[in-house]
């Protein structure tokens, strides 16, 4: 059974936790059971967006080719596309660059009844800093505790923060890079600067491990979910998401008696 608690970062070590395969699992069984409850969060998203009472947020981060591009496809497959919205944040513009990092990123965040998916998001200018240093450490803390800030008020003001990282081996990282350069299919994926960042793997894997443990609240936490297996990626990340939004118990619009009233007296002028 899948909690959500055992996908918590309990260590900064990310190379003891798991990216594998589901065990004592089929392939079949895990699709059939993705199918099921993916069903069940089209219509739960679907009362969110009638109701247009809650906001969501749900951020996807992790190295290149971990899947977010394939979550976003699969997971959200069932869903009112009236009510989801997808946000991928690329290198900052011109204009970006001109205001603080996280002005980008807060006209992006979810109105009533919207969830929106972070493809990437300010968690990039925690990272790359980190791996490239390009920030001193203080200025990399000063982030930190401003991204802790931003999350809290963005609960405080009724959003549901959810964050996901993808978290995949080596080996499996080499062989869709592999998969992306000989595939014709897939060139459009491949960006020469994949293999460069590759080169510095385990300066992202310690970065990683540091910004998520800094940045895990019960009321937006993170989940590590074990991304070499697709299909058992799309089952994790789709069952922490229905008995969360569940929790929110959205219901449809109901008129109210002045209103049902005098939609009965219309009916019988009809």
């Amino acid at each position: 059974m899948i909690k959500e608690k055992h996908f918590y970062p309990k260590t900064k070590n990310l190379a003891k936790v798991s990216t594998g395969e589901a065990k004592d699992v089929s392939k079949k069984a895990l699709k059939s059971e993705f199918e099921v409850i993916s069903e069940k969060l089209g219509r739960v998203q679907e009362l969110i967006f009638a109701e247009a009472k809650h906001k969501v947020l749900i951020i996807l981060q992790g190295l290149d080719t971990s899947g977010k591009d394939g979550t976003v496809k699969h997971v959200f497959s069932a869903t009112n596309p009236q009510g989801l919205r997808v946000v991928s944040f690329k290198r900052p513009t011109e204009l970006e660059l001109r205001h603080d990092y996280l002005w980008r990123i807060h006209k992006q965040t979810p109105e009533r009844g919207e969830m929106v998916i972070f493809n990437r998001s300010h968690y990039e200018d925690l990272i790359m800093p980190l791996v490239h240093k390009t920030l001193s450490l203080k200025e990399i803390r000063d982030r930190i505790a401003d991204v802790n800030a931003f999350e809290k008020m963005l609960v405080r003001e009724g959003v549901t923060v959810l964050k996901f990282f993808l978290h995949i081996s080596r080996k499996e990282q080499a062989s869709r890079l592999r998969e992306r350069i000989e595939n014709p299919e897939k060139h459009w994926k491949f960006e020469l600067s994949d293999l460069a960042e590759r080169r510095h793997w385990n300066d992202y894997q310690k970065a990683y491990g540091e910004v998520l443990q800094s940045t895990h609240h019960e009321d937006r936490p993170w989940f590590i979910v074990p991304g070499d297996d697709k299909n058992l990626r799309n089952l994790i990340i789709s069952t922490i998401l229905l008995e969360r939004l569940e929790k929110l118990k959205p219901v449809l619009p109901a008129f109210d008696g002045k209103t049902l009233a005098k939609i009965k007296k219309e009916l019988k002028d009809l």
